[in-house]
């Protein structure tokens, strides 16, 4: 017998910059997926945290439009 899964497709959400770049921890911050700087930095140690589908453990990584970043499931995209 064979067992069918559906996978939900994972949220998209865009995370609008008005600068040339913003670190990772400030874009985590800025898109609300954590609430404060240290909760962003230990969750970026932690390698919970995909940039354009790596796990990327460093907090001041620059992000540019068209780069994304994963938490728990939601894909943020960076836009100008």
């Amino acid at each position: 017998m064979k067992i069918k899964v559906k996978v939900a497709e994972k949220k998209r959400v865009p995370v609008k910059i008005t600068t040339e770049n913003i670190r990772l921890d400030a874009a985590l911050k800025l898109s609300n997926a954590v609430s404060t700087g240290g909760q962003a930095k230990w969750i970026i140690q932690d390698s919970l945290v995909k940039v354009n589908g790596e796990i990327c453990i460093s907090r001041g990584k620059k992000l540019f439009e068209g780069d994304n970043f994963e938490y728990e499931r939601v894909i943020y995209e960076i836009v100008k």
